[in-house]
């Protein structure tokens, strides 16, 4: 299930600008793609073809960037991003039943994002935090010692908010 991009003149108009900033200084690509990143959420073939066009790099080069490097996404994400690590010390410890049970809740695969478009769901590798394994992460907030109850009791306060 992947959401519609919508892309605004403003937001266009925002990453021209970006552009512009970021061709002043040696190797633009990178901070063009985040900024890209930032104003659309993702940065799909449309988007990639424009900073081709006005950085003078090829499509595929771009192309290979952004599928390259997992910080970009070519699909539109949710509001909320889930991370649930299975790394080793994660996964021994239970991150399976976690993914598990988030997907049941949200009604969506690992990669896919709600059609609402506020979960997306994603698979990690290790955050780090191995000590507090199993983990699972809600954009920048890092649940440690999770259980699939705590998860759906994190989804579920984050749904009565919206």
């Amino acid at each position: 299930m992947s959401n519609k991009l919508v892309v605004t003149d403003a937001m266009l108009k925002e990453l021209k600008k970006a552009i512009e900033e970021n061709k002043k200084k040696p190797g633009p690509l990178m901070p063009t793609l985040h900024k890209a990143q930032e104003i659309f959420g993702c940065i799909p073939l449309e988007i990639q073809k424009i900073i081709s066009e006005e950085l003078d790099i090829s499509v595929g080069t771009i192309n290979g960037v952004v599928t390259f490097y997992s910080r970009f996404s070519t699909e539109p994400k949710g509001k909320h991003i889930i991370g649930v690590c299975l790394g080793t010390a994660c996964y021994v410890r239970g991150s399976q039943e976690v993914l598990d049970a988030v997907s049941k809740e949200l009604e969506i695969k690992v990669g896919e994002t709600t059609k609402d478009g506020n979960f997306t769901l994603e698979a990690t590798r290790c955050l780090g935090a191995c000590g507090l394994a199993p983990v699972f992460t809600i954009g920048e907030e890092v649940y440690g010692n999770s259980t699939k109850n705590i998860a759906i009791e994190a989804i579920q306060k984050i749904k009565a908010e919206n």
